[in-house]
């Protein structure tokens, strides 16, 4: 991977890791469809009216829509707002890694190395430090639905590899314009046109700002560019990535929301920064063998 490609793989860890902490305060305010909803309608918003239409198929934008928006972030909303912290939640949702590389195996008939094996054991060995600590306000149903968000992450990892190299903005607009009126749809069914309107109404800027938040720099800006690492590298390469979401996610949830940091969050910290290096020292290596090899 270029220096600059991890540099802008750096820039959306942290922005994804801070998001975590903005989708608490925005869920005080908001139900999690709602919210997720407006995020989309955003994103999309009026993007769409000066980007065109990516030239794929409507079934691969559909279901980027879908599994990238609609499902992973009301499944993410919704275990937040039902009691998993946002820190806890930033480490979760990262099994999108081992879901990414193991689809990647099964479709894409990827196959990473021992030692990328070795690495993925070590991020997987700081998620079950944390898992084994997870506290009562934890509850099982939240952590279920962020794990599922997670499955549905790694589903649009191997879908973004599939539709090809197309502007990764226009994907993306598009795709927030694709999962919008359904999750509007559902939050109406959910929540009831007078919750819906009782808290639009009484929304402050605290609130709007986490919607804005969550629309352009964490959803326009952030998933164009993983959307351009995604085509341009192996799954095993980019998802491992996202193992650094959690630090950033925990350490933000520690200084703005009070989080507690115990021994077992740092040295899962730990774990998963060196399964990450491991990985990319075992890609950069290969890397300069095959180029001294040609």
């Amino acid at each position: 991977m270029t220096t600059a490609h991890l540099l802008m793989a750096l820039l959306v860890i942290i922005i994804w890791g801070f998001n975590f902490v903005v989708i608490k305060v925005g869920l005080a305010s908001l139900p999690p469809i709602l919210f997720s909803a407006l995020r989309f309608v955003f994103a999309a918003l009026p993007l769409v009216f000066f980007v065109k239409r990516p030239a794929i198929p409507w079934r691969y934008l559909a279901g980027y829509g879908v599994l990238q928006f609609a499902l992973q972030f009301s499944l993410l909303f919704g275990g937040i707002k039902l009691g998993l912290a946002p820190g806890l939640a930033s480490l979760v949702i990262q099994l999108q890694a081992f879901f990414t590389i193991g689809l990647a195996v099964m479709v894409l008939r990827e196959r990473p190395t021992r030692l990328q094996f070795a690495g993925a054991a070590l991020g997987l060995a700081g998620m079950v430090l944390v898992a084994v600590h997870i506290d009562s306000r934890a509850t099982l149903a939240g952590f279920a639905l962020v794990v599922a968000a997670g499955m549905s992450w790694a589903g649009a990892n191997l879908l973004t590899k599939r539709i090809g190299p197309v502007d990764p903005l226009a994907l993306v607009g598009w795709g927030s314009l694709v999962a919008a009126p359904p999750l509007l749809i559902v939050s109406l069914l959910a929540d009831g046109p007078q919750s819906i309107a009782s808290a639009i109404e009484h929304l402050d800027w605290v609130a709007w700002g986490a919607i804005l938040f969550n629309a352009y720099p964490n959803t326009l800006l952030c998933f164009g560019i993983w959307a351009v690492l995604v085509r341009r590298y192996s799954a095993a390469t980019v998802a491992p990535f996202s193992l650094l979401i959690p630090i950033a996610g925990m350490a933000s949830a520690a200084l703005v929301l009070g989080e507690a940091m115990p021994w077992w969050k740092i040295g899962a910290g730990a774990l998963v920064l060196a399964g990450l290096a491991l990985n990319q020292w075992d890609v950069r290596a290969r890397t300069r063998g095959a180029r001294s090899a040609g």
